[in-house]
């Protein structure tokens, strides 16, 4: 069987390790694009890929794009930037959108895809750099069935689950809300380790026992060693997590339900950024809860 030709636009830290897995499975990685481009020609040169320069290539060579941008204002100017774009000559090409954006962008570009006589998917991703590279990963698809009955195959590879949740923009919906409960789980383990390290308890101790009582959680797991060894190393920013905060915010505002837990969690990260800390890790909320640190004194 011949496999498609892939290509993705956008490489950064997940992109660069999915084009990898997919080129370890068989399937031609056909181009690759990023403003960086020391970072996609590195990616070109390990898959065999062409570096592009203009969007409408990747859709040339490509017969399923990926894109894995940051964020509603990127993905917009791939797709609709005047003079280059990806629904350049795109007919019968499909497009699977793995960021986590605005519900209301997927849907446009669902709309947008068809009016190209192309089509699209979002698959919503919850799982980090290892499961990328790994094909672990955890996806959220939304979007037409039949699109996604005809890549399932394609996505197999890059996950170790996948659900399909509803039409465009619902992948986006039920994302949002799982990074926003992530988001607030992580700023109450920072505040429950700040006040534990502010009384003076052995915080090791205190992570054992939160892990054998109600304060158990998936981010004790992941990130309160990170909070302790103030090692930030970026997985998921601080950054992505406040847009992703917002993004549940205006969902609930547009729903008419008020989210106290997220806008003080949202705030948390907003705070993170304005003190130039944004690119760190989502584990450095820490900062702000432990005295002597960024957010508060020693005394």
């Amino acid at each position: 069987m011949t496999l498609p030709k892939i290509g993705f636009v956008g490489v950064g830290r997940m992109g660069f390790n999915m084009a990898q897995r997919l080129h370890d499975c068989n399937y031609p990685i056909a181009a690759v694009y990023d403003l960086n481009k020391e970072v996609a020609a590195d990616l070109a040169e390990k898959t065999g890929a062409k570096s592009c320069d203009k969007l409408q290539d990747v859709t040339r060579l490509s017969e399923i794009i990926f894109t894995v941008v940051t964020d509603d204002s990127a993905m917009k100017h791939i797709y609709h930037n005047e003079g280059d774009n990806l629904l350049i000559s795109a007919e019968g090409r499909t497009f699977i959108n793995c960021a986590t954006l605005s519900p209301s962008v997927h849907i446009e570009l669902e709309e947008a895809c068809h009016e190209a006589d192309a089509q699209s998917l979002e698959a919503c991703m919850a799982s980090s750099i290892p499961q990328a590279r790994q094909g672990t990963l955890y996806l959220m698809i939304g979007g037409s069935q039949v699109v996604f009955t005809a890549v399932k195959s394609l996505l197999d590879s890059l996950s170790q689950s996948l659900s399909y949740v509803g039409p465009a923009g619902t992948a986006s919906q039920v994302k949002a809300l799982v990074n926003m409960v992530m988001n607030i789980n992580t700023a109450a383990l920072a505040e429950g380790l700040g006040l534990g390290d502010a009384l003076g308890l052995d915080l090791k101790m205190l992570c054992e026992v939160f892990s054998q009582t109600g304060a158990n959680s998936r981010v004790l797991e992941t990130d309160s060693a990170d909070m302790l060894d103030r090692d930030h190393d970026c997985y998921f920013s601080a950054e992505h997590a406040a847009k992703d905060s917002g993004i549940a915010l205006a969902l609930a505002t547009d729903a008419g339900i008020p989210l106290p837990l997220a806008q003080a969690t949202f705030d948390q990260y907003e705070k993170l950024k304005a003190l130039g800390l944004g690119q760190l890790d989502k584990s450095a909320v820490a900062e702000l809860t432990f005295k002597g640190r960024a957010g508060l004194p020693e005394n």
